[in-house]
C-alpha cells in the first residue's frame, strides 16, 4: 500500500484536535495516500500546554518525546503550526545531526520562528538541506513575517508562501493547492505493509 505520512504538530495553546479544524481546508486539497497524523504535545496530559515555555523551556522533553516517536513509526514528512512549526524547524535540524533519530523528507511550516538562543546555534551551524514550504500572513501580528522569513533562511532552498491574512492556516485554494503540490512533488513514493506504524 502506498501512502505518505506527515506528522502534524499544533501550537501553543493547542491541541491535535484544534489543528486538525485549522487545516480542514488544506486536509481536504491533499491527494488521496496522505496520511495526516495529528498528536497532542506531551505537556498536554499534564494539564500543561504548548511544546515549551518562553526561553524553549521543556525543548529537550519534546525533542525526546518526538524521538520515541519516530522510533516506532514512519513519517515521510513533518508540518507544523505556528509553535509546532518552530519544533518542525527543529526537528529538520535534529535531522541533519550525526546518527539522527529522526528521518522525514519534507518540512512545512505555517506560521513558524526559530530559536537563536545560544544552545541551538549548534542545530543551525549550515542551511539545512530538507525540502521545505514556509507560509506566512502579511498580516499576521503573532509571528510577524520577518520571523518566519528567518526561519525560512535555515534552510538550504526554501519555498516561501506569503498569503493576506493573518496567523492561520489559509484555507485560500491559490495557497493550499501550492501546498498539495509541494507534498506530491517531495514525498518519497515506498510501499509499506498496512501494519507498519
Amino acid at each position: 500500500m502506498t501512502r505518505t505520512r506527515i506528522l502534524c504538530l499544533h501550537g501553543c495553546h493547542g491541541s491535535a484536535a484544534i489543528l486538525r479544524r485549522q487545516m480542514a481546508p488544506l486536509a481536504a486539497s491533499f491527494p488521496a495516500g496522505v496520511e495526516l497524523v495529528l498528536v497532542d504535545a506531551p505537556s498536554l496530559s499534564a494539564g500543561d500546554f504548548g511544546w515549551w515555555h518562553e526561553g524553549f523551556r521543556g525543548w529537550e522533553r519534546t525533542r525526546d518525546w518526538v524521538i520515541e516517536l519516530f522510533s516506532s513509526q514512519q513519517f515521510d514528512g513533518v508540518f507544523g503550526f505556528s509553535q509546532g512549526a518552530a519544533l518542525t524547524g527543529l526537528l529538520a535540524a535534529v535531522r541533519e545531526a550525526e546518527s539522527a533519530p529522526v528521518s522525514f523528507d519534507l518540512a512545512i511550516m505555517v506560521g513558524g520562528f526559530t530559536s537563536t538562543l545560544p544552545q541551538h546555534s549548534h542545530l543551525f551551524g549550515r542551511k539545512l538541506a530538507v525540502p521545505s514550504l514556509h507560509v506566512t500572513g502579511r498580516s499576521d501580528r503573532i509571528v510577524p513575517m520577518r520571523d518566519s522569513l528567518l526561519l525560512a533562511e535555515r534552510f538550504a532552498h526554501p519555498v516561501i508562501i506569503e498569503h493576506r491574512g493573518g496567523h492561520v492556516i489559509p484555507d485560500d485554494p491559490a495557497v493550499t493547492t501550492r501546498i498539495a503540490e509541494f507534498v506530491a512533488s517531495h514525498a518519497k513514493v515506498t510501499s509499506r505493509g498496512v501494519g507498519n506504524g
